[in-house]
């Protein structure tokens, strides 16, 4: 039995393929990222995953040097020249999604919320993957988010941009 959880938003829809080959890539790679049997910093379960995340086409922030990087324009500026940018862990250009993976400052710092923002305000970005740690000192961070999830999307108060948000407990 896997320990990976998953919840995509909004619930009315089904998981895209895409999105679903993401989460096979979590459970298949369990043993090593679990955050129940191993402290991992984002960018170790990120190098953990990188070959088969590029292998299914997405573009991996390798290394933190800045032609490892991985901008997203937010904003286009004078000839077209991108003036303003975030940066993603992951994005697979054909089926414009964006991934953030994320270990202790995912609820503690509110990253998740920055995660959502920024994808929402990505050039041509339509699903935003974010993956949290199931246990962080005791707490279940995946289930803090897919419950702030509900709570925006039940409310129906706050219409994002964003085709779906899959969060993903490791």
């Amino acid at each position: 039995m896997t320990t990976i959880q998953y919840q995509y938003f909004p619930k009315n829809q089904l998981l895209p393929e895409i999105l679903r080959q993401v989460v096979d890539i979590f459970i298949a790679q369990e043993h090593l990222i679990s955050s129940q049997t191993n402290l991992l910093h984002s960018n170790d379960v990120l190098h953990i995953l990188s070959e088969p995340l590029m292998a299914l086409g997405f573009k991996v922030e390798v290394s933190k040097r800045l032609e490892d990087k991985i901008r997203i324009p937010v904003l286009f500026g004078r000839n077209g020249e991108m003036e303003k940018y975030f940066e993603a862990d992951c994005y697979h250009p054909i089926n414009n999604v964006v991934m953030e993976i994320e270990a202790g400052r995912a609820v503690v710092n509110y990253q998740f919320l920055k995660d959502i923002f920024q994808a929402c305000v990505m050039h041509d970005i339509e699903q935003l993957v974010i993956a949290v740690r199931n246990d962080y000192r005791g707490h279940d961070d995946f289930e803090t988010v897919i419950n702030f999830l509900d709570t925006l999307y039940t409310s129906n108060r706050l219409n994002l941009p964003l085709k779906g948000i899959l969060i993903i407990g490791y």
